[in-house]
């Protein structure tokens, strides 16, 4: 988060973050209408007259699903946004969706430009390239024609919603959360665990190139989204160093509770009771129970 950023966060701020959600989930390959409900949502949010954090403080949750086409999902991510500056979701994407694919979705932008402003300017997102593209610093770059600027400014403002943000009285700084994450029990992770390991198999799942421990910049990683009980996750193997490390990047699978900063890694146990089976770290307990296996001691390192 930008440590010059105020919290609670404005309307404005908010929209600009759900824009960059949806934009990021787009280029990732997500279902186009969770896409779009991200940018209504900052439609939505925007233009509303009164702030967020108003609305939390006197309605909670509730207050937000009563505008136009927020749900409990978004609610929760409206919140953490408004009350924290970020959200995982947000963070995650930006660490996994490689900035030159992204800025190559917008027509006129091939990879080879898409690179030469990533390498020159130092631009990793479409927001960061709408001011480039305003501001002088994108039309020094060599291939950037007057007439593919313009096109490229014309591509951003229509897809980012362009609208204007309504004026509210200023509001208290420090807001009261209500409400929390709802609890997921390991039955949960588990199935979401195996509907990503078997979906992997068929290899029927969109592939993302991540930015980390990927020297040949190869779309490798899949990538699941899927709902339970309407609830949002997202599931990918872990691209982490402890992971490459072990040579297990192709076993811990990492799953998100999109709308909340909560996550779990579903791995292959090794000892005891549980060796071969697939458990969530931090619950083995939980998953002795889910397999009805007595619980023994694991031997001595």
């Amino acid at each position: 988060m930008n440590v010059k950023e105020r919290l609670p966060l404005s309307n404005s701020k908010i929209a600009e973050k759900l824009n960059s959600i949806g934009d990021l989930l787009e280029e990732s390959g997500d279902n186009p209408y969770r896409v779009k409900a991200y940018r209504n949502a900052a439609t939505v949010v925007g233009r509303n007259s009164r702030e967020v954090s108003e609305i939390l403080e006197d309605k909670g949750l509730e207050g937000l699903m009563e505008l136009d086409g927020i749900g409990i999902s978004l609610s929760h991510v409206i919140q953490r946004i408004a009350e924290d500056g970020h959200v995982l979701l947000l963070d995650r994407l930006l660490k996994e969706v490689n900035p030159e694919v992204s800025l190559s979705s917008v027509p006129g932008v091939g990879k080879k430009l898409a690179a030469e402003i990533h390498n020159k300017l130092g631009i990793e997102n479409l927001h960061d390239l709408e001011i480039a593209a305003n501001d002088g610093r994108l039309a020094a770059v060599p291939g950037m024609g007057e007439k593919r600027l313009r096109a490229v400014r014309e591509c951003l403002a229509g897809r980012f919603h362009r609208f204007p943000v309504m004026k509210s009285p200023k509001v208290q700084s420090h807001i009261h959360s209500p409400g929390n994450n709802p609890e997921v029990n390991v039955a949960e992770i588990l199935n979401i665990d195996n509907e990503y390991n078997l979906a992997v198999k068929k290899h029927s799942l969109p592939l993302i190139t991540p930015k980390r421990f990927n020297p040949t910049r190869s779309a490798w990683l899949p990538v699941l989204h899927t709902v339970r009980n309407n609830r949002r996750y997202t599931a990918m193997y872990s691209n982490t160093a402890r992971a490459h490390e072990l040579g297990t990047q192709r076993d811990w699978v990492v799953i998100y509770l999109d709308g909340g900063n909560l996550q779990w890694t579903v791995v292959t146990a090794r000892y005891g009771s549980l060796a071969g089976k697939r458990v969530v770290r931090g619950h083995e307990r939980e998953c002795l129970e889910f397999y009805q296996l007595p619980a023994v001691a694991a031997p001595s390192q």
